[in-house]
């Protein structure tokens, strides 16, 4: 299999070379030519296979370039009981008749990143290694990102991590997870601004020729397409984990509510929908940073800038410019790459977009929906939850439980994506149920009391350049 450029102008490459790669040469983002077909013999084939063996039968179809026994090996080594607390990896709990949520947050991060991350980290090592290179990530996070690559890359060999966060915008428990690492590869760098701010840094970084072969810079961000390999797998195991549960009504069909910012972890679910999985909807939910909620309800993609975009109590999803979208636009537009790379070369430029012209094709052809949530909602249905299920959920997951339900049909299953465990939240679960005791895994105890490490910069992409400079010897 070749991967291609949503903007047409960069050769077909093989899976390693896209790993390492980030965006493509010509600012676009890299996608396979086509999608793997499954039909329902595989899909039955597939249906009991443990987690490991499912995703080594579904990434075999992408990294056709990874001998067999090495990417089986690194799927095995990835997919540990030790590592995720649980065989099952990604198990789903029901919550009410026909809504289930699809538990991603049982890694050493806390949170739905780790799924992909962990899977990175040793695929990148894998092909470093092989092809005897190294490796320079910058990455930007709202939250999430950061701490589960930098828990999945600390004390790799050839890897240097850069990571950038708003300076102010996260959780305690996020900052603490990130500042109190000390591998000597990992460096936090806060940036005055927003979260788009931090994507926007990484972005001209990306596109600067020069610097990127210099310093050979690769991302882990959601941009980069092994994060999204990874994360189709648990739509499969989700999918079957319901429909065995119980014998299902033949009429009830089967979505997925998943809260969105950077468009990335939904994206995954459209790859396996695209595959041949019989996702009926994709639910996008999306806090006051309403920007994806407006696209799928009324045509119009208006990314707001830093300054506009709300910070709120459910922080990693306090983004206005969706990086994985393009790979949505370029199917709905049909591959036309030229019409692509003119409209997010005025996204880029702080224009937005209007495609209400083809909104009858992204419900119908591509299922998608949308809804949103506010601070009132998030707490209303972390309280109702936790009074009437024992249930405690993060608050980023409570926005996809509050537009699930309200989105929800007759006889529609939906599953939402759990993004994190609530005790990386804990002034809101307070604000919402009382001072309570929230679980916390062992290995997590005392960490805001730890010392943190972090450089603050102004919102410059050559303030970055030039901390990676301090510690990257530039090849030759």
């Amino acid at each position: 299999m070749k991967y291609i450029s949503t903007r047409g102008q960069t050769a077909p490459m093989d899976f390693s070379d896209v790993l390492l790669m980030g965006l493509a040469p010509d600012g676009g983002l890299m996608l396979p030519e086509s999608y793997p077909q499954v039909d329902s013999a595989t899909l039955n084939d597939w249906r009991q296979m443990s987690y490991p063996e499912l995703a080594f039968a579904i990434m075999r179809l992408f990294a056709t370039d990874i001998d067999e026994a090495d990417l089986k090996d690194i799927v095995e080594r990835t997919y540990t009981e030790s590592v995720f607390g649980t065989s099952d990896i990604t198990p789903v709990r029901k919550l009410e008749d026909n809504l289930y949520i699809l538990g991603l947050s049982n890694g050493p991060t806390l949170a739905f990143k780790d799924v992909a991350m962990q899977f990175l980290g040793n695929a990148f090592e894998y092909v470093l290694k092989k092809k005897d290179e190294r490796l320079t990530i910058i990455g930007a996070t709202s939250g999430d990102t950061g701490s589960a690559a930098e828990y999945a890359l600390r004390g790799k060999d050839n890897i240097e991590v850069f990571m950038l966060s708003p300076q102010g915008k996260m959780s305690a428990f996020q900052r603490a997870q990130m500042y109190s690492l000390t591998d000597d590869n990992i460096h936090n760098i806060a940036i005055k601004g927003m979260f788009d701010d931090c994507q926007d840094i990484v972005k001209a970084l990306q596109q600067d020729a020069d610097f990127k072969e210099k310093y050979s810079l690769g991302t882990v961000n959601s941009i980069n397409w092994g994060r999204i390999l990874a994360q189709v797998v648990y739509y499969f195991k989700a999918y079957f984990a319901v429909m065995d549960s119980a014998v299902q009504d033949s009429d009830k069909k089967v979505s997925f509510c998943v809260p969105s910012g950077n468009f990335g972890n939904i994206c995954a679910g459209h790859i396996a929908r695209e595959m041949g999985l019989p996702i009926d909807r994709l639910i996008v939910a999306t806090n006051e940073n309403d920007v994806l909620n407006d696209f799928f309800n009324q045509g119009a993609y208006n990314p707001r800038p830093a300054d506009k975009t709300y910070v709120t109590s459910s922080p990693s999803m306090d983004i206005s410019k969706a990086s994985n979208f393009e790979r949505f636009i370029y199917l709905l537009l049909e591959r036309d790459t030229d019409r692509v790379h003119s409209l997010f070369d005025g996204v880029k430029s702080g224009k937005g977009f209007d495609l209400s012209d083809v909104m009858q094709t992204v419900s119908s052809r591509y299922g998608f929906a949308a809804g949103k949530s506010a601070h009132s909602d998030r707490l209303a249905t972390i309280k109702d939850l936790y009074d009437n299920y024992n249930d405690l959920i993060d608050p980023h997951t409570a926005d996809g439980v509050k537009v699930a339900r309200e989105l929800q049909r007759e006889d529609e299953i939906i599953i939402c994506a759990e993004t994190a465990l609530p005790v990386k939240f804990a002034e809101t679960i307070f604000e919402a149920v009382g001072p309570i005791d929230i679980e916390r895994p062992e290995h997590t105890k005392g960490l805001e009391d730890l010392p943190q490490r972090v450089v603050e910069l102004d919102n410059k992409p050559s303030l970055v350049a030039d901390e990676i400079r301090k510690v990257v010897a530039p090849s030759a």
